[in-house]
């Protein structure tokens, strides 16, 4: 099971006006639990206002560098508010250790890794294309990256130097959607018409791609993902992981377009009896119409591991071992996982009067 642990806050960085970037302390003892792979993401979880509240950020670290994550606040977002605002040198956050599918991959030969993030989305491709750079020497790296205004660009200082140190093989190109760029074919947003803009100017080509990294808003991911398949990038050479789908924040791997269906009727209008296997232990509760397993669960005092709650992240992916339950939202699991009988519980709506449901089946 994911566990939350007690970090320390080391130094913050306020990258933006809008953004913060958060290092954390990570004693000897737990080293090896925080240890990453590029392109993973830390939960953090405080009580704000009384209330329990979790928010999945991705690293942002490069080899060698301490743990950090990148926070950009959001219009009326609890924790990015709080992070940006409240948050100080010293302070302690709850932290579970890194997850997520969304990481660099491993090629075996000389490659070229072509990026595409928009806002707080070059978070973890910043963590991926500096590893890249630093560990294979023979490996070359292109990054669109949009945003409104060249002054909200997150990690800019950060790029400069990453391209100062490899310059002949990192190419970096600023896409502004409201900002004059002296490039018109640089100037709007990443989308599947500038996609094909830029493979008739040349700087993208579907034989050179080995592989893509996708990050951002859903429609962004979905627009550019059109692109590079209309150009003949093949599927299995990109990647991508969605920061919100319109409806809630915080970043979520995404390895697949989201599943959307309708919530499932309740089974007779009645209790729905709910079994689970956690840490090698069985707990049972009840859960009323209307109700997830998450919330069921936490009022049964059954804590079961979650965080976006929003069908975005897998942290409360479960199999299936008995009963049946539809998700109202997927935007993790890919369709190999759905054959096998995997959910996520924070999205399960019960069709049967009793569920099984195997947290520890990974």
């Amino acid at each position: 099971m994911a566990k939350f642990h007690e970090l320390t806050v080391g130094a913050l960085d306020h990258d933006t006006s809008e953004s913060v970037v958060v290092s954390f302390d990570v004693p000897d003892s737990l080293k090896d639990s925080f240890a990453f792979t590029p392109g993973q993401y830390l939960t953090l979880r405080a009580e704000l206002s009384g209330e329990d509240t979790r928010r999945s950020y991705s690293i942002c670290s490069g080899p060698g560098e301490p743990l950090r994550v990148g926070i950009k606040r959001v219009a009326g977002g609890r924790f990015s508010t709080f992070a940006k605002e409240q948050l100080a040198v010293g302070d302690t956050l709850q932290v579970m250790a890194p997850t997520g599918r969304f990481i660099r991959a491993e090629t075996s030969k000389p490659s070229h890794h072509v990026a595409f993030a928009a806002g707080s989305g070059i978070t973890p491709i910043l963590s991926i294309l500096t590893h890249v750079l630093e560990e294979r020497p023979e490996d070359r790296c292109t990054l669109f990256y949009g945003n409104r205004a060249l002054g909200g660009v997150m990690f800019l200082d950060a790029l400069h130097r990453l391209k100062d140190r490899h310059m002949r093989r990192l190419r970096i190109f600023h896409c502004l959607s409201r900002e004059a760029s002296d490039v018109p074919l640089l100037q709007g947003r990443l989308d599947a018409e500038r996609v094909e803009a830029l493979a008739k100017a040349g700087l993208v080509e579907a034989a050179d791609v080995d592989v893509a990294y996708l990050c951002g808003p859903g429609s962004m991911i979905d627009e550019v993902s059109q692109g590079l398949a209309s150009l003949g990038v093949p599927d299995e050479r990109v990647r991508f992981e969605r920061f919100d789908t319109g409806a809630r924040h915080g970043p979520a791997e995404d390895h697949g377009p989201g599943t959307k269906t309708p919530a499932a009727p309740s089974v007779g209008g009645g209790e729905v009896e709910v079994e689970v296997v956690l840490d090698g232990h069985r707990r049972r509760f009840t859960m009323a119409a209307g109700q997830s397993v998450i919330e069921a669960g936490a009022e049964a005092g059954v804590e079961l591991p979650w965080s976006c709650g929003g069908g975005m992240c897998s942290t409360c992916r479960c199999r299936l071992v008995a009963g049946e339950a539809e998700m109202k939202l997927n935007y993790s699991l890919e369709p190999w996982e759905l054959e096998r009988g995997y959910v996520l519980a924070c999205q399960s709506m019960p069709k049967s009067e009793r569920l099984v449901l195997d947290f520890d089946e990974q």
